[in-house]
């Protein structure tokens, strides 16, 4: 067994424990961040097959950036975690369909591999980035830009999400700073210290005692 068989199943298992705490855990910080795990596992998966460009891409624009503004929003936005779980119910058998529908398709596409005919291999001095850069920057630019287009609606919504009115927020209103007086920025009271109102009410207690032994007799 190879050192690179070795790195590819410990990356696996590692991914699929990564991407069943995604799934199952209560916090979504903590779902998030073991999806940045999943993400930066699935890179080294990559790298490992010589994509060392996609890898590289994966570990700089979803774990670098996607993630943390997906986790900045998760962050900032008020869940009500109740009322998520009692959801989880509901939509249980969509999800399990779904997930079928992916387990099949990524079987039928493996069963192909390994029983079809053998991927071709790049002749020797390929460059794979140079080779994707044509291809994506070339061919298929219109695709690009509007994934562009895409990933800055999805900012403009983040961001559009946090600042939604809320009333038990609370801010400062320059304008009414500016309007305020100087006497009304501070009020000065005078209050009696602590010994001067303890002197005041053992005195009150000793002039109150002998009334009471008055009454008593």
């Amino acid at each position: 067994m190879t050192v690179t068989t070795v790195l590819f199943y410990l990356f696996a298992a590692v991914l699929v424990v990564a991407a069943y705490r995604v799934v199952t855990a209560r916090s979504p910080v903590t779902a998030a961040m073991h999806l940045v795990l999943s993400f930066f596992t699935a890179a080294m998966l990559w790298i490992l097959i010589n994509v060392e460009f996609l890898g590289l891409l994966l570990v700089l624009v979803y774990v670098g950036a996607v993630m943390v503004l997906f986790l900045f929003v998760v962050m900032m936005l008020d869940i009500n975690m109740a009322q998520l779980r009692s959801g989880v119910r509901t939509y249980m058998p969509l999800g399990l369909l779904i997930a079928l529908v992916m387990v099949a398709e990524m079987a039928v596409v493996l069963v192909r591999d390994w029983w079809g005919d053998p991927l071709p291999t790049p002749a020797p001095g390929t460059n794979n980035t140079l080779d994707l850069g044509v291809a994506m920057y070339g061919e298929y630019m219109f695709a690009i830009e509007v994934a562009a287009v895409v990933l800055l609606v999805g900012m403009i919504a983040a961001i559009s999400l946090t600042l939604r009115r809320r009333g038990d927020t609370r801010h400062n209103v320059p304008s009414e700073q500016l309007k305020v007086k100087a006497s009304d920025r501070i009020r000065l009271v005078s209050m009696p210290g602590q010994r001067e109102q303890a002197s005041k009410a053992n005195e009150t207690s000793g002039a109150a005692s002998p009334v009471a032994k008055e009454d008593k007799q």
